[in-house]
């Protein structure tokens, strides 16, 4: 069980994070007020009532909440089939845990996701999202890359 500390940590570093800069988000910035970062970045304190992009708001507060302890539980049982040497696509799992953890907490909580992050152009802008929502796209991307790199692992069979 030694093997799984880093990645333990790493779930308990993101959520911690990502709640205390909600927390800061919450206590310091006014809601739905844009303040510009960058000419393509703000902060934009908003709330989502359902999964990203506000999908499946009808499911309310205890059905979105059970789906994410089932997408959780999906992805510890994936982490857990996953050898000790795949290191990339266990630190994925563990940022996707952290970041869905992240946000149901929220959930619990509020009733709601807070969502502060905004990217966008004077034509153009992205949906709103958090720190979590970034660890979740983050974690998905490095288990995808970790799978691409055993894909092209794998020895090659030649047909003849």
């Amino acid at each position: 069980m030694k093997s799984w500390s880093p990645y333990a940590l790493l779930v308990v570093v993101a959520i911690a994070l990502d709640q205390w800069i909600k927390h800061l988000v919450k206590s310091g910035l006014t809601f739905q007020e844009k303040v510009d970062l960058l000419p393509f970045l703000a902060l934009f304190r908003t709330y989502n009532t359902g999964i990203a992009f506000s999908m499946f708001q009808s499911f309310g507060d205890t059905g979105l909440v059970v789906i994410a302890v089932l997408v959780v539980a999906f992805v510890l049982y994936l982490a857990t089939r996953t050898p000790a040497g795949h290191a990339v696509a266990r630190t994925g799992f563990a940022l996707i845990i952290g970041g869905a953890v992240g946000n149901v907490i929220d959930r619990v909580a509020y009733g709601h996701v807070i969502d502060y992050i905004l990217f966008h152009t004077p034509v153009w802008s992205f949906a709103v999202f958090n720190l979590a929502d970034a660890f979740i796209s983050v974690g998905a991307a490095l288990v995808l890359f970790d799978e691409l790199i055993g894909w092209r692992r794998q020895p090659k069979t030649s047909q003849d």
